[in-house]
């Protein structure tokens, strides 16, 4: 599934983002995003010990990474409008940082 592009006049910005701290919760969720995996909360949980992909993915952004929230109905009895977010690199930003496209 792809998540289309808003057009503009403008040219896009340069993608430069900087990578983040070895051995850190960024390091770890961003190597598992640059894999293309689709991380939930509980996932991350299990793969690195933290409940705080949250807060994880908002400093992966804040470092220039153009990650991807999917909300994703899981109804419960208690709450059926509930929803959770997934989070995605989109490919085209991870083969870029691979082939050198990150700082």
């Amino acid at each position: 599934m792809s998540t289309p592009e808003q057009l503009s006049f403008l040219p896009p910005a340069p993608f430069c983002p900087a990578w983040p701290t070895k051995h850190t919760l960024e390091d770890k969720a961003l190597a598992l995003l640059m894999a293309g995996r689709l991380l939930d909360h509980p996932e991350f949980e299990g793969d690195c010990g933290s409940w705080r992909l949250a807060a994880v993915v908002f400093n992966l952004r804040a470092l220039g990474w153009p990650i991807d929230t999917i909300p994703t109905p899981s109804p419960t009895d208690k709450r059926p409008g509930r929803t959770v977010a997934l989070y995605r690199l989109p490919s085209k930003y991870a083969a870029q940082a691979l082939a050198g496209g990150a700082q």
